[in-house]
């Protein structure tokens, strides 16, 4: 089940990416990024206000005992996707969406991976070893364009940095939360995503304005984002910190594939074994 939760995360936070990278092709990716995490504002306090009506009593959802600690990382790691997002945005709306996408969770998959490790004394099974070991190489692979002055190739490299150290924070501070703060800390996680994009929109002197036409589908691909960060933390109750986040770390597999359908972007050889290489990891850390 925490495998599940983990993948069913990556796998929304894939779809999120590809749609909002299509979103930051037509408006400015910063605003694409605000209304995004706005988005799961709205969907956070509809669903913390049903839960608490009905008195859902169940890990992540129910609020028991909500302590500023909770509520402090869950602040740490909107600060974190408010980073990530708003510059994975950026490389998405000028480079190719199967390249720019991975290259961001290099720097996200690693650092969680070693604080697990170093920090929090994580032991992963050595099958668990051998996923880990396949995956970070995979989602180097599947960046790989292959073609010499490529779009993505130089804003990638400088704003997919920047993202992962990001997301590596988000995935981080995440994990430290205490279960029984509910949702609440993810509601904060939103808020100061928003705020912290609005700052770096600020002082980048971009604007904030989408189109009529593209509110409500920014709305709901961030809904989308906030329903993966509670399926994650949910992962992160049962796995270890380590596992959790590399198997929700592999969605540019998600952009990547729809990339190649739905926008005829040509997958290189080296792209492609860094595809199986993905499947391979999923694989030997669900097993380990």
């Amino acid at each position: 089940m925490p495998e599940l939760f983990a993948l069913s995360a990556a796998l929304l936070l894939g779809l999120v990416h590809f749609f909002s990278g299509l979103l930051a092709r037509r408006a400015d990716s910063y605003a694409v990024a605000a209304f995004g995490q706005v988005g799961g504002i709205f969907l956070m306090l509809a669903v913390t206000a049903v839960t608490s009506a009905a008195g859902v009593d169940a890990p992540v959802l129910s609020a028991s005992h909500v302590t500023a600690g909770a509520l402090g990382w869950g602040a740490l790691s909107g600060v974190g996707t408010g980073i990530g997002v708003a510059y994975l945005y950026r490389g998405l709306a000028a480079g190719r969406m199967s390249v720019v996408a991975p290259l961001a969770n290099v720097a996200g998959v690693t650092l969680p991976v070693v604080a697990g490790v170093v920090v929090l004394g994580d032991r992963p099974s050595p099958l668990a070893w051998l996923g880990v070991a396949a995956a970070v190489p995979a989602l180097w692979l599947v960046s790989r364009s292959g073609r010499p002055g490529a779009p993505a190739t130089a804003v990638g490299a400088r704003f997919g940095l920047l993202a992962g150290v990001g997301f590596a924070v988000q995935f981080l501070a995440i994990s430290r939360i205490d279960p029984a703060a509910g949702l609440w800390p993810i509601l904060v996680a939103r808020v100061v995503a928003t705020l912290t994009i609005a700052l770096m929109a600020r002082a980048a002197g971009a604007s904030l304005r989408l189109p009529r036409g593209l509110v409500l589908p920014a709305l709901a691909v961030g809904s989308m984002g906030a329903v993966a960060l509670v399926l994650y933390q949910a992962a992160t109750l049962h796995q270890l910190l380590a596992l959790a986040t590399v198997l929700a770390s592999l969605y540019p597999a998600v952009p990547v594939v729809l990339g190649i359908v739905l926008l005829h972007e040509r997958p290189t050889p080296v792209q492609i074994a860094g595809l199986v290489c993905t499947g391979v990891a999923i694989v030997l850390i669900a097993l380990g």
